[in-house]
């Protein structure tokens, strides 16, 4: 039976994939990748030669037909992201979902868990957020103001990504909506050489941002707590 399953990989450090990963990653028949450029450079760190294949947001239609057909033939497609969980803001989720339109039973998808920058950042913050909102990466321009709004607004915490080119900004319109008594953490390069948590106030977390434009590099998990 022809099989997809879903690979977590490393969100920075190598040593945290899972050895069910490794031997996935070495069994099935093509592993479809966000960019298969990154993905080779995990696959040569660990020896595996398994033939790749791009996957990625901008691969339309033909992207999913591509899949759909090795499937169709009784390959073992494993699918991967740059980094951490496919399905989590990246195109891993409309794939899953035409694949089960498509094959119904005829396909096995499975999960291969690991790492998540979502679950990273959580267990490390300290901040209220036993129940919270995922917004993954915030759109560009169209409606990121009132999502801003709505994160202020919220009882619960607010979880979401951020780029370095945006991360400014993104503390300064949570600056002007939060009080100084509700809490945020940024949390930079997760796993990496360089990770690093700043937690207090939007306002302040902004003003040691805006301090030192070290701060400003990399990715960024943002988590605002809950309310109460």
């Amino acid at each position: 039976m022809a099989k997809l399953s879903v690979v977590a990989t490393p969100i920075g450090n190598l040593e945290d994939i899972t050895l069910r990963a490794l031997r996935v990653l070495r069994e099935c028949d093509v592993i479809a990748c966000e960019d298969t450029r990154t993905t080779k450079k995990l696959l040569m760190h660990f020896d595996i030669k398994t033939p790749t294949v791009a996957f990625h947001a901008h691969s339309g239609e033909k992207g999913f037909e591509k899949i759909i057909a090795l499937l169709e033939v009784g390959k073992h497609v494993a699918l991967v992201s740059d980094a951490g969980t496919p399905g989590v803001s990246d195109p891993g989720q409309e794939l899953v979902s035409r694949v089960r339109e498509h094959f119904t039973d005829e396909v096995t998808i499975e999960a291969i868990a690991g790492p998540s920058a979502l679950a990273a950042a959580i267990s490390v913050a300290g901040l209220r957020a036993a129940s919270f909102m995922f917004y993954g990466f915030l759109p560009l321009k169209k409606g990121r103001e009132s999502l801003f709004n709505e994160i202020a607004e919220s009882e619960r915490a607010s979880v979401f990504y951020e780029s370095s080119h945006r991360i400014v900004k993104a503390l300064e319109s949570l600056a002007a909506r939060l009080p100084d008594d509700r809490r945020i953490g940024v949390f930079r390069e997760l796993t990496k050489l360089h990770e690093e948590a700043i937690i207090g106030s939007a306002t302040e977390v902004l003003a040691r941002v805006i301090a030192d434009s070290n701060k400003q590099r990399g990715e960024f998990v943002v988590i605002v707590e809950s309310a109460h």
